[in-house]
């Protein structure tokens, strides 16, 4: 990224759609129980974005239904765009992370465009559950490279490929949005950055298409998960010339609970400095960061310099890591 172009955070919101699935929903559909489940995974309900949350039907427009990834991102994107005091019309590209796509083609991105009337370019990012913070590099990148403004979401409509009869990983998934507004800004924001994939650990975790959905080797996944993600993150950190002591706040992929303390634990964060909301939304992919995010600025848990930094892991074996220096955007 060029030195003269820095770039700030400047609106984020979220969107969670209505319909609760808790623990005891699950425990309709094989037998487990909600101590089980919130043992191993620190989840007590998720949000389904569909109808009945048992292998909902997609609809067959992008924007119809109740609740498609677009319809959701649409949600998260006007009330960021709205907080940071632009419209569609400011913004120079849109970047959707989501590896739940309303359709093959075209890019659910387009649509969207469309919906929030984004004058520039749009794209889909799928970097499964590290896509937000893939996209977050990226957007930093762009505006580098001369954008002014990029519009970043995470959507993820989840349910739609849980394999509800596998009792190993169906409780583990729920659906949601979140969006930040990225601007160009006289300082810079992102300070240390880390991307990478391990394709040989594909067969770890996948969905084909017309299969039952998804499938997940769940040790070898926590294992690995932890391991990429500590290094990434210390690597995001060297290249930022901090330590995890000088971290206001830690931002992970909201996977599963066991994860995000190992990995906590092993950087030195402790609980206070630790955005979780998997509790109430369950894991959300590319979804997770935008939403824990978005619900620690609301509560004030960030302040103007504070070092945030970002971390997450996905299928493929896809992960990423962000330093990114909390601030004020350019003045309106």
């Amino acid at each position: 990224m060029q030195a003269e172009h820095g770039c700030s955070i400047t609106g984020w919101a979220s969107y969670l759609p209505r319909t609760v699935v808790t623990n005891q929903d699950i425990m309709t559909l094989f037998d487990t129980s909600d101590e089980w489940i919130v043992e191993r995974t620190g989840i007590r309900q998720r949000r389904a974005a569909d109808g009945p949350f048992v292998n909902p039907k997609p609809s067959t427009s992008p924007l119809g239904g109740l609740g498609t990834t677009a319809q959701m991102a649409v949600e998260a994107g006007k009330a960021a765009l709205e907080m940071a005091g632009l419209t569609g019309n400011d913004i120079d590209l849109l970047v959707l992370c989501t590896t739940t796509p309303d359709q093959m083609v075209p890019a659910t991105s387009s649509p969207l465009a469309d919906a929030l009337s984004i004058k520039g370019g749009g794209m889909d990012l799928n970097a499964a559950c590290a896509g937000f913070t893939y996209g977050l590099v990226s957007s930093a990148g762009f505006i580098g490279a001369g954008a002014e403004r990029v519009l970043l979401i995470g959507s993820e409509t989840l349910t739609r490929i849980t394999n509800w009869s596998d009792r190993t990983n169906a409780f583990l998934f729920g659906d949601g949005a979140g969006a930040v507004v990225v601007e160009a800004a006289p300082e810079p924001a992102l300070l240390g950055w880390d991307i990478g994939v391990d394709g040989s650990l594909q067969p770890l975790f996948y969905a084909d298409y017309g299969g039952p959905g998804m499938a997940m080797r769940g040790q070898e996944v926590f294992r690995k998960a932890v391991r990429v993600t500590v290094d990434s993150a210390t690597k995001s950190l060297e290249q930022a010339k901090l330590t995890p002591a000088d971290v206001a706040l830690f931002v992970p992929h909201q996977a599963n609970i066991r994860i995000m303390d190992a990995v906590a634990e092993r950087l030195g964060l402790s609980d206070e400095r630790v955005a979780s909301v998997i509790e109430r939304t369950g894991n959300t992919s590319s979804a997770s960061i935008p939403i824990a995010l978005t619900e620690a600025a609301n509560h004030g848990r960030l302040q103007e310099g504070d070092i945030v930094l970002f971390a997450g892991f996905g299928a493929g074996m896809t992960w990423a890591s962000a330093v990114w220096r909390w601030g004020a955007g350019p003045p309106r």
